[in-house]
């Protein structure tokens, strides 16, 4: 072959074999924003339809991990899909800066604000901090491929944003929506802060245990409520028994609650020490097993209803409490009997306020008993069970204690148990206004991709509370509002107050808030009212971004966002947040898509954690094996469950890539030479297989921009790789390489080769381009330029639209699709069997091997009109093709799928040129080494080819 070399049409391409990603993807970062990549793109695309992914806010604390790498990457690949869908379609990302997080940082360096430093020195540093953060975070998500608008993201912290997180507050108290009231919120002791639902996860503890007593008060108007059997009505002091596994919740118990429609049973307990016990009928003997009493029997029974209002003693302080009618109540554990703490619990301050009881709450904001509080002053809650079963003890109400294992609320931060503490906190009312049945309606107008994410969210609003948004932090947003010094209610003109500050804090940031003279404002109701000093819950900060951010910001014009991307915990966060918000202040949702994506496991299904060592970092991925590959991960993972990452899975992940690399690179390469406006070829004087080729090229971009549209990313990337390994590199690219490289240069046969493949590539490489971004534009820079016009390709693909040229072969083509479907088939048969012959050692190579195939007469006219070419798309030197109604009758063949094969070594020379064994090879004077057809194509007109 080496003597024809120069005859040959070899490929040649700068682009590279090994993508060598990890120093070649900086060096396109930087030539991405030396041009102003993402620039041009909002050029390009401003006037056009508008797409607005509303960017979920990362906290600005700490590197990015693999979740953030997943969620920034999934959002890339909408943003640039849609780009490519010639949608105007910006991507601001953002930042939540305020909160608890970076106070605690900046404690460590300087100190607790108002001790060491003012607290607008503290604020300002938490200010540098965050601002520090986001500089981190940044060059990470930069690396990513993740273009955006980096230069101006936004932060919850820049003024005009804080500014507008006032406004929000305005527009919602104006609507009704915010109220102040002394509720039990989640309460983080380490935080000494209230927490958000979405601040809250359940890990398992082990607490005590126990059945407490509560003794009548008057024994002979319980008994007189219930049936009791006979005249007997026992012996021993009576008493109501409930079970709790925070025992020091008691000092706080105001009352009993049982179910109103279901039995109580009044229980003797016979003994040296007999006593009457009240309980649920269905649970008495579950209790009295747990307890270890095998001596009882019943006395009589009654329904709860008739319980109400019967006062029974504290167990150990000096008053009673009432017995009170709950909802709540169930008998899945426990006595049917409920110690009720309405200043310790979200369902006891509700039935609470319904019974006017007193809301309870002897606990400081750090966990600590206040110090009137009796027999347990100034011990930590937490650290004061063993002491209340003590007391219990002591004074005869412990009727059983055990340790026990149940899931608890924590604090997401500290990983600490939380307790519910009721504080004067200010509070979005979802019953007010109707908000929660608005929320609800306004569900039902979202699409949830996956669709389990709108029952998901749908049960949360149902059932969840009253939304604290007041933190008592030092920075954050503050809740810039006035309130009556006696009455606490906001003043009359709040509204306009709000806008007044919110102007001020314009100009400086939050620190307004705190310096501002209320005299200067209130004028002469500045002895009447105060400013209110908690700040705003961060989920709040990112929660009304749809309005401080996409409703203020010039990038989205006057469009709300189309799409929220985020994990699935957001569900009880920042989409719960933002739809709270987003109806409270325009009555509508803030989104009209919402995507969800899992969490992040390690091989074993297990979570990423520090402790285990099984943290999968994406600096360490992108430094091994480059950002395309973390992204052809991400979008080759089913999103919608949880996400398993390993180096194994990596690899192949990598071995995906390089196999839609390389079918790339052989297009590029054999693009050489090839300039479209004059070497193009008409679609109707193209060769059957290569408009075969561009057809089905057409039937995957059909397919790949419907998985896009749905966001089907998988899809995407298996069609991918699919259509580079099984249509182009195992058919179409294997079989044209004989024309290819052998056709004389610029015959028909060559150009509309190259035609096809021109086509595919410019399709394949914008299909590439939202998922493997860095590779997409390697190859984009290496394609085919237009001479006489070369500003006929953009600078980049991703100003680019889906491709537009491809088209199908036309199905009324005697070799029509279908019959390109049979071939494959067929071909798929004849290489298992040349397969054998070469372990049979029958062959080498299969151009040493002549077949014949013997089929049914249907399908062989089709494959005999191909007349000399069924060779080249065998990969054969020979192929003849005989029409039998039998197949099984032929001797010395292989039978298989309806075929029979019989395969023979060539006795023709091997020519030198196309390495076919032809019988006119050696017969041609002065040209021995060549066949006929090979010096036609190097000396002559070139041959002439209709199908392959």
């Amino acid at each position: 072959m080496s003597d024809f070399k120069d005859t040959l049409n070899l490929p040649v391409t700068a682009f590279p074999m090994r993508g060598n990603l990890v120093q070649r993807e900086p060096e396109i970062l930087k030539h991405w924003y030396e041009e102003d990549l993402y620039g041009e793109i909002r050029k390009v695309k401003k006037g056009k339809k508008s797409f607005i992914l509303h960017d979920g806010p990362p906290y600005a604390n700490g590197n990015i991990h693999i979740g953030h790498a997943v969620n920034k990457i999934l959002k890339d690949i909408v943003i640039k899909a849609k780009t490519l869908s010639n949608f105007d379609a910006p991507y601001i990302p953002g930042w939540d800066c305020h909160g608890l997080p970076i106070e605690l940082m900046v404690e460590k360096e300087i100190g607790k604000p108002g001790k060491k430093v003012s607290a607008a020195e503290f604020r300002q540093k938490c200010r540098e901090y965050a601002e520090q953060q986001v500089e981190g975070q940044k060059v990470d998500f930069k690396r990513l491929g993740v273009l955006g608008e980096w230069n101006k993201p936004y932060l919850t912290m820049d003024f005009h944003t804080e500014a507008n997180i006032i406004r929000a507050l305005g527009k919602i108290a104006n609507n009704g929506h915010l109220e102040k009231g002394f509720k039990p919120v989640h309460w983080c002791t380490d935080c000494a802060s209230a927490l958000a639902e979405a601040e809250v996860e359940y890990e398992n503890i082990v607490s005590p245990s126990i059945d407490v007593m509560f003794r009548a008060a008057d024994e002979v108007t319980v008994l007189s409520k219930f049936n009791l059997t006979g005249d007997y009505d026992g012996k021993g002091e009576i008493s109501i028994v409930i079970w709790t596994t925070t025992p020091w919740t008691l000092p706080a118990n105001r009352a009993v609650a049982v179910s109103g429609d279901r039995e109580y049973v009044l229980l003797q307990v016979d003994g040296s020490r007999p006593r009457r016990l009240i309980m649920a009928s269905e649970l008495a003997k579950k209790v009295m097993d747990r307890v270890g009493i095998d001596h009882f029997h019943n006395l009589g029974f009654c329904k709860g209803n008739a319980l109400e209002l019967l006062r029974f003693n504290h167990p150990f302080y000096k008053f009673d409490v009432p017995v009170i009618l709950g909802e709540h109540v169930t008998i899945e554990a426990g006595t049917g009997a409920v110690h009720t703490a309405p200043g310790h619990g979200q369902e006891d301050f509700v039935v609470g306020k319904k019974y006017n009881l007193e809301v309870a709450n002897p606990v400081d904001r750090n966990g600590i008993y206040l110090l009137d509080t009796e027999l347990f002053a100034g011990q930590h809650v937490l650290q004061a069970n063993d002491h209340v079963i003590q007391v219990l003890k002591e004074h005869g109400g412990l009727l059983h204690h055990h340790m026990y294992e149940h899931s608890y609320p924590h604090c997401w931060r500290h990983k600490t148990p939380i307790i519910f503490r009721a504080t004067p906190q200010w509070f979005i009312s979802m019953e007010k206004s109707e908000l929660r049945v608005k929320a609800l309606k306004e569900i039902k107008n979202v699409q949830w991709i996956p669709e389990w994410g709108q029952n998901c969210i749908e049960l949360m609003m149902e059932g969840r509370p009253d939304w604290c948004i007041s933190r008592q932090r030092t920075w954050g947003v503050p809740m810039a509002l006035f309130v009556h010094k006696e009455t606490a209610e906001l003043h009359p003109n709040t509204i306009n107050f709000i806008e007044k500050v919110a102007l001020e804090v314009e100009k400086v940031g939050v620190q307004a808030w705190w310096d501002l003279d209320a005299t200067v404002m209130l004028g002469a109701d500045a002895d009447d009212y105060e400013k209110v000093l908690d700040t705003l819950d961060v989920w709040f900060d990112s929660g009304v971004t749809h309005f401080a951010v996409i409703n203020q910001g010039k990038e989205f014009g006057d469009y709300e966002a189309d799409m929220y991307l985020e994990g699935a915990d957001q569900h009880r966060g920042w989409f719960q947040s933002s739809l709270i918000t987003s109806v409270s202040i325009k009555n509508k949702a803030p989104y009209k898509q919402v995507l969800t994506h899992g969490f992040t496991v390690d091989g074993h299904g297990r979570k990423m954690s520090k402790s285990i060592g099984n943290v999968v970092s994406p600096q360490e991925i992108m430094n091994k094996l480059g950002g395309d590959i973390l992204r052809l991960w991400v979008a080759s993972t089913d999103y919608t469950g949880e996400m398993t990452v390993s180096d194994e899975i990596l690899n192949r992940s990598a071995d995906v890539y390089r196999r839609i690399r390389n079918t790339a690179r052989f297009l590029l390469a054999n693009l050489n030479g090839f300039h479209p406006e004059t070497d193009m070829v008409s679609a109707e004087n193209m060769m059957v297989i290569d408009r075969w080729a561009v057809g089905k090229a057409l039937e995957v971009q059909q397919e790949v921009l419907k998985a896009f549209e749905e966001c089907n990313f998988r899809q995407v990337a298996q069609r991918l790789m699919q259509f580079c390994s099984v249509e182009m590199g195992s058919f179409y690219l294997d079989i044209i390489k004989d024309r290819q490289y052998t056709a004389k240069a610029g015959s028909n046969a060559h150009r509309s080769c190259q035609t096809a493949l021109f086509h595919i590539m410019e399709a394949l490489v914008r299909w590439m381009a939202p998922i493997m971004s860095f590779t997409a534009d390697d190859i984009w820079n290496e394609m085919p330029l237009f001479q006489s016009d070369k500003t006929v390709r953009s600078k980049f693909v991703f100003t680019e639209v889906w491709y537009d040229g491809l088209f199908y072969l036309n199905d009324t083509e005697p070799l029509n699709n279908a019959f390109w479907s049979e071939l494959l088939r067929v071909r798929g048969v004849v290489n298992k069997v040349l397969e054998q012959a070469r372990r049979d050692k029958k062959i080498g190579s299969s151009l040493e091997a002549e077949v014949t195939l013997y089929m049914k007469p249907s399908f062989a006219a089709k494959l005999q009109s191909m007349d000399n070419e069924l060779r080249f798309a065998l990969l054969t030197s020979k192929a003849d093709v005989i029409a039998i109604n039998t197949v099984a009758d032929v001797t010395q063949s292989t039978t298989t799928d309806g075929l029979s094969i019989v395969v023979t070594k060539s006795d023709a020379n091997k020519c030198g040129r196309c390495w076919h064994h032809v019988s006119d090879v050696g017969t041609i004077e002065g040209y021995e080494a060549l066949c006929g057809r090979c010096l036609n194509n190097i000396i002559g007109e070139g041959e002439t080819r209709k199908f392959v």
